[in-house]
């Protein structure tokens, strides 16, 4: 360092002065220009980059927020899908019991005049057989009653006898 000091020249310091602004007047002009434009175009990229993925985040969250409202949305619509389908299941469940009861009361009032027409049948027919029996007694009554002559003249007058009261 000694030497440095010994040997130190002006001159020689004054040119290497020169060229040393010269140096970083050329480096300033050529070099550091391009390398702070490049520089400063890195910077802005990264804040695009940065502001892209903000404006990508804040759409994810609307999109978030859009799929939660649809699917509320479907949800409800659901639910509602199947409230209407239990409804139209218990009104045709009602309707179902409302026509059996409605044909249980056709059937049991057409079984009540099918029991009511075949008892009169019944009935007519047992006075039809009632009658005729009634007349083969009183057939048989009157044969014997009739068989003997004075009995026949007794109940002719009989007969006259009531015949001219009335």
């Amino acid at each position: 360092m000694e030497k440095l000091i010994n040997e130190f020249s002006i001159g020689l310091f004054f040119w290497q002065l020169v060229l040393f602004i010269g140096l970083v007047l050329l480096l300033r002009k050529f070099a550091w220009k391009p390398i702070l434009d490049a520089v400063e175009k890195r910077e802005s990229g990264i804040e695009e980059a940065l502001k892209s993925a903000e404006k990508a985040k804040l759409e994810m969250q609307n999109l978030q927020a859009d799929n939660q409202k649809l699917l509320q949305e479907a949800r409800a619509e659901r639910e509602a899908m199947l409230k209407d389908a239990r409804d139209m299941k218990n009104k045709m469940i009602e309707d179902a019991k409302g026509e059996a009861q409605e044909q249980a009361n056709k059937m049991i009032t057409q079984a009540q005049a099918a029991i009511e027409s075949e008892k009169k049948a019944a009935m007519a027919e047992l006075k039809n057989h009632v009658a005729g029996l009634s007349l083969e007694i009183a057939e048989k009554v009157v044969r014997t009653e009739l068989s003997n002559k004075d009995k026949q003249l007794k109940l002719v007058e009989t007969m006259l006898g009531e015949k001219s009261l009335n």
